[in-house]
């Protein structure tokens, strides 16, 4: 039986890139790094560090390579926020790509873009 989602894969183009985007304007946290000496380099990452599931920034090149026939597509991810107006406004000022905040049958959301125009959505969750 399913009991979590562990981990979500997440392939970008540039590693460093996507990790300096989440941590550094997202205020995420790398869990873990490994590399296994044959080019193929993971990345863990995740709100904080009691989080249940986490994001592994992957190599969308490596990985094409390695499964060609793998979906490389990024995955339609919400997040939840229990600060949602500051969140907002703190992605804002940071220069994000933010889109407005909409009132959904379930709450209230907005999306954001990372640093490759992937988009994110958020959700008022307090």
């Amino acid at each position: 039986m399913f009991t979590k989602v562990g981990q979500i894969m997440l392939y970008v183009d540039n590693q460093d890139e996507a990790v300096n985007f989440w941590t550094e304007k997202l205020g995420f946290i790398v869990t873990s790094e490994e590399n296994n000496d044959e080019g193929m380099r993971w990345i863990e990452i995740a709100p904080k560090k009691e989080a249940e599931t986490t994001i592994v920034l992957h190599n969308k090149e490596f990985v094409a390579k390695m499964s060609p026939g793998l979906n490389l597509d990024t995955p339609s991810l919400m997040f939840y926020s229990d600060d949602f107006e500051h969140l907002y406004r703190d992605l804002q000022n940071k220069g994000i790509t933010v889109g407005e905040i909409m009132n959904m049958p379930s709450g209230r959301v907005f999306n954001f873009a990372d640093n490759e125009d992937n988009y994110f959505a958020v959700m008022d969750k307090p």
